[in-house]
């Protein structure tokens, strides 16, 4: 069902790895996903994804001001009150990169509703793919429950930078990209409302997203964009049976995982604001 789909959806679906490292020295990545809007290298992705990077300027701000207060510290010497009693945050993150989908490209632009954790930004010299397709994002208010979905990402790849103190960055492992797409399908359930909003800002599914797969899309049977993976729920079955392991019983509690994407209104919606084109069609 979804084979010509998927063709078309992994057409303008790509990677991106968010590396980052704390004052301490501690180096993290993450893999994720990111839809392409258009050739003038607009993206969309959840907004959790860009979170990092927002971080990352707090954290500026905060050893400035540290910086500051010890450089004071040793020029005024026991007249800075308080100063022997500064201590870094080890949690700092003092270096932060993120590889879309190849080395060239990089975000100069980012618009976040982190309510629908949405993000929309561009990228410099994002350069199209041959037989580059652009997403057609489905009317929001045609939507039917029962519909089969899919969503696109890149789960169960685990790949883990390095800093490079001699080159001053970030460097990716060999022979790790670019990594392989996986798909899930499921159904559109539900529209989700956030408590005390009267518009929906998700749309649920049966099947959970996984791990790899924030920021990627949710299409149709057609291709077109129904949403940006954001997370999984876990719903009470309501039902705890007994489970022996050994010779103790114990209560497994059962759930049911769903996953929640962005729904196609918020996207449309901020796209219109912002003054956004998807090359593809999109539905007002």
């Amino acid at each position: 069902m979804f084979a010509d789909a998927y063709e078309k959806a992994s057409t303008y679906t790509f990677p991106v790895v968010i590396s980052t490292r704390s004052w301490r020295g501690a180096v993290s990545s993450d893999l994720a996903a990111f839809v392409i809007l258009n050739d003038e290298g607009w993206f969309a992705t959840a907004a959790h994804i860009i979170s990092p990077h927002m971080v990352w300027s707090r954290h500026a701000i905060e050893i400035a001001a540290y910086q500051e207060a010890i450089a004071a510290g040793r020029t005024k010497g026991a007249k800075a009150k308080g100063a022997k009693d500064l201590h870094p945050n080890p949690d700092w993150i003092v270096n932060q990169s993120f590889w879309w989908g190849s080395d060239n490209p990089q975000m100069v632009t980012v618009h976040v509703r982190e309510g629908a954790d949405l993000a929309v930004g561009r990228l410099t010299n994002f350069e199209p793919r041959p037989g580059q397709i652009y997403p057609e994002i489905v009317d929001p208010a045609r939507l039917r429950p029962g519909t089969s979905l899919c969503r696109l990402g890149y789960p169960f790849h685990h790949l883990q930078t390095e800093w490079d103190a001699a080159a001053d960055r970030f460097v990716l492992p060999s022979g790790m990209l670019p990594p392989p797409l996986f798909p899930i399908e499921g159904i559109f359930t539900r529209q989700v409302r956030k408590p005390g909003d009267d518009k929906p800002v998700f749309i649920e599914t049966s099947s959970p997203g996984l791990r790899g797969q924030s920021g990627g899309p949710v299409f149709d049977a057609r291709g077109r964009l129904w949403g940006i993976q954001s997370r999984t729920h876990h719903l009470d079955l309501g039902f705890s049976p007994e489970a022996r392991s050994g010779e103790r019983a114990v209560r497994e509690h059962q759930f049911l995982n769903v996953g929640l994407a962005v729904h196609p209104a918020e996207l449309v919606s901020l796209l219109n604001e912002k003054g956004i084109v998807s090359r593809g069609q999109i539905y007002i």
